[in-house]
């Protein structure tokens, strides 16, 4: 077998089944993602899936919206649908941390306007090996130490990558030999980068016996280990956890009696649940904000508000987390809830607010704190509050539904 065929196998094994759907690419116009693009071309002209491409540029490089027409010329040339997303930074937090979760949530909404369920992402052997070097100068856990899923689902969609066993430069190998180029990310020769770091880490560790493969099966490894935590989570959650209409409650008792990481992990799963954030707090907050609960103290993390009242805590969206958010009919709001009812022009959906709830007397028979009712999803034109759910105000003919695979607060602990 070539290694071209080689390759070819590999994304079909990772993508098999699709045949009959429409796969989204994540394509940089960086040598990996180039690489799977051509690859699952290959195979769409030969009765596989659909493609729909899709470029985030960051706006962090001169180079980056010149990257972005390549990809876009190279798509038009292979008949392929592309569309490039714009991100830039606000300016707050860290740069390389919000422009990866800016990315994911870019992809994701764009799948979710065009029906798309799975995105294609071109990460590698190298890049599984980097990551764990990385994370291990971090001192991460086995969350962190896992290998990266070749499917998970976050975000609503399915997220694929059918390169996991491949390598760096047998993917380079592959676009020359089509006579395709790439474009090259001055960044990845800057030792300021802890990754181009780790790559070199990982050239020097080699002839002692550290390679790409060793540490891949490490990865895999404590991907096991991750696997039977979040079992024990979700069987503690099972005995603890209820959900309340968008909020979460946990008995605080059954939760004490369980061991640190179990405790730990239910956590940062029911904060990820209530966010809808695809990453889990720092170990640092999060232990943090136990120590504040076991104390009988509220905090906040992660967009979340997390109080306890006669031995529950509960887990409700924070306010100005979502003071911003704005959905039109039909789509989520903050990336979960769904709302029916007669909509008319010019309404759109907002937070409840201080405002509206003063417009809801009746909202303390609706049976939700204050807090989660003021974070909840409401119906407005303008000024004019028409809706709120979860507050009862509206009438009859207005619905607040979780949307479809997010209202399982307990089967998201588990990795799928």
């Amino acid at each position: 077998m070539t290694a071209a065929a080689a390759l070819a196998g590999l994304v079909r094994a990772g993508l098999a089944g699709r045949e009959g759907s429409t796969i989204g690419i994540a394509v940089s116009g960086g040598g990996d993602s180039t690489a799977l693009l051509l690859l699952l071309d290959d195979w769409r002209r030969e009765g596989g899936p659909e493609l729909a491409a899709v470029t985030v540029d960051h706006g962090l490089r001169p180079e980056a919206a010149a990257e972005a027409e390549g990809v876009a010329g190279l798509c038009a040339r292979l008949g392929v649908p592309h569309e490039i997303l714009r991100w830039r930074w606000d300016g707050r937090g860290n740069l390389a941390d919000a422009a990866r979760r800016g990315r994911r949530r870019l992809i994701a909404a764009w799948a979710a306007e065009r029906g798309i369920g799975a995105v294609a992402l071109g990460h590698t052997a190298d890049d599984q090996a980097e990551t764990l070097l990385m994370r291990l100068a971090r001192g991460s856990g086995v969350d962190g130490l896992a290998a990266m899923a070749a499917m998970r689902r976050a975000e609503g969609i399915a997220w694929l990558r059918p390169l996991l066993a491949a390598r760096r430069a047998d993917l380079r190998r592959f676009l020359a030999g089509r006579g395709t180029g790439w474009a090259e990310d001055p960044t990845n020769a800057d030792p300021a980068y802890d990754r181009v770091r780790a790559r070199a880490a990982l050239a020097a560790l080699e002839p002692l016996g550290l390679t790409v493969e060793g540490l891949c099966a490490t990865a895999d490894r404590m991907g096991l280990a991750r696997e039977v935590l979040e079992r024990a989570a979700a069987a503690l959650a099972r005995q603890a956890v209820t959900a309340d209409r968008g909020d979460v409650l946990i008995a605080q008792d059954a939760l004490a009696a369980a061991p640190e990481e179990t405790r730990l992990r239910l956590m940062a799963g029911m904060l990820m649940w209530v966010s809808g954030d695809a990453y889990r707090p720092r170990l640092e907050a999060l232990r943090g904000l136990m120590g504040a609960l076991a104390a009988g103290r509220a905090g906040t993390l992660s967009g979340c508000h997390v109080g306890v009242a006669r031995g529950r805590i509960r887990v409700s969206r924070e306010a100005k987390a979502v003071a911003a958010a704005v959905a039109r009919p039909g789509e989520l709001w903050d990336g979960r809830w769904l709302l029916r009812g007669p909509f008319g022009p010019g309404m759109e959906v907002r937070a409840l607010g201080e405002a509206g709830l003063a417009a809801c007397p009746g909202w303390r028979a609706a049976g939700l704190p204050r807090r989660s009712l003021v974070a909840s999803p409401a119906v407005w034109a303008g000024e004019r509050l028409v809706a709120a759910p979860l507050a009862g105000a509206g009438g009859g003919g207005w619905t607040a539904e979780l949307g479809a695979g997010r209202d399982d607060p307990i089967n998201s602990l588990v990795t799928h």
